[in-house]
C-alpha cells in the first residue's frame, strides 16, 4: 500500500469514529494544564520550546514515546488538541489506527493528517494526527 493510500484510509477510518465517545487517555483533569502524572511537559523531556506554534503546549507521558498522545494546550492552558506522532518506519499495510485516546470529556472535532521530517524527540519522520477539540476557525488559539 503506497504512503497516500494508507494515509487515505487512515484519515478515513478516524473520520468514521469521530461520533463515537472518546476513549479515555488521560483523566477529565487532563482537560485543564497542566494535566496529572505521569504526564509531563515535553520541552521537559528534549529540546523543544515550552510552547509550539500549531500544537500548543505539549504534555506526554513519557512512557508512551515516540507515538504519544501528546496533549496540546492553548495559552490560557485549555485542551485544544491530542496529537499522535507515528513514525513510518512503524507503519506496516496491515497497520490499523484504530480507537485513539483523547482525554475523559474532550471532544473530538475534526482531524488532521501531516507528514513531519522529524524534530527533537521524534528524530525520525513520522505523521502527526492531530485530533483537534476545537473547530479549525479557532486553532487560532495555538498559532503562536
Amino acid at each position: 500500500m503506497s504512503s497516500r493510500s494508507f494515509l487515505t484510509a487512515a484519515a478515513a477510518a478516524l473520520a468514521l469514529g469521530l461520533g463515537a465517545p472518546a476513549t479515555q487517555a488521560a483523566g477529565a483533569s487532563a482537560l485543564k494544564a497542566p494535566p496529572a502524572a505521569p504526564y509531563k511537559a515535553v520541552s521537559s523531556l528534549v529540546k523543544l520550546p515550552d510552547f509550539i506554534p500549531g500544537l500548543g503546549q505539549l504534555f506526554v507521558d513519557p512512557a508512551t514515546l515516540p507515538a504519544g498522545p501528546f496533549l496540546g494546550y492553548d495559552h490560557d492552558g485549555r485542551l485544544v488538541n491530542t496529537t499522535y506522532m507515528i513514525p513510518l518506519a512503524l507503519m506496516k499495510p496491515d497497520m490499523h489506527l484504530n480507537d485513539l485516546k483523547v482525554p475523559a470529556g474532550a471532544k473530538v472535532d475534526h482531524v488532521d493528517i501531516m507528514y513531519n521530517a522529524g524534530h527533537p524527540g521524534v528524530e525520525e519522520p513520522h505523521i502527526h494526527i492531530v485530533l483537534w477539540n476545537v473547530p479549525a476557525a479557532q486553532e487560532s488559539r495555538v498559532a503562536k
